[in-house]
């Protein structure tokens, strides 16, 4: 568990895509964080690459790697318009459903994994299946529906 001054500080793990929804998941962690405390863990994770030969795949990894960066970049800022809200991030490579498991893991502070469900009509993601069906976490896991705007998160948050 985390500790700041002998008071429990929970950390909201959000995974970080480059999708639309995934900016709902970043707004409700930044606001509850906003007024709960705590930090906003933003997480990345790197397809490995599937070409190798020839210095490929280290160029694959480089621009996925900046793409990741800039994605992470793109976050923070948006979490810094809501206000003053600890960060970290995380970049790690793999399968991302295992990646997060890991990092859950190694982080007892973690209490909180926030996951953006899509607007369309092809139901849940594979991130949110695994999590709801098969997680072994201790954790919370909460899905925030794509649709959603900042003022019906605000109301929930």
């Amino acid at each position: 568990m985390a500790e700041i001054d002998g008071e429990y500080r929970r950390k909201f793990l959000v995974f970080i895509d480059d999708s639309e929804e995934c900016d709902r998941a970043v707004t409700f962690a930044a606001y509850r964080t906003r007024r709960t405390g705590g930090t906003v863990v933003l997480m990345s994770v790197l397809e490995p690459p599937g070409f190798k030969g020839l210095g490929v795949e280290d160029v694959l990894r480089a621009e996925a790697l900046e793409e990741a960066e800039q994605n992470l970049s793109k976050r923070l800022r948006r979490i810094a318009e809501i206000g003053a809200i600890k960060t970290e991030t995380v970049i790690r490579e793999g399968r991302p459903a295992d990646q997060i498991e890991a990092v859950i893991q190694q982080d007892p502070g973690i209490a909180i994994l926030v996951l953006a469900a899509a607007t369309n009509a092809e139901g849940p993601n594979a991130l949110i299946a695994h999590f709801a069906g098969n997680s072994r976490l201790h954790v919370l896991v909460t899905v925030v529906p794509g649709s959603m705007s900042d003022e019906e998160i605000v109301a929930v948050s």
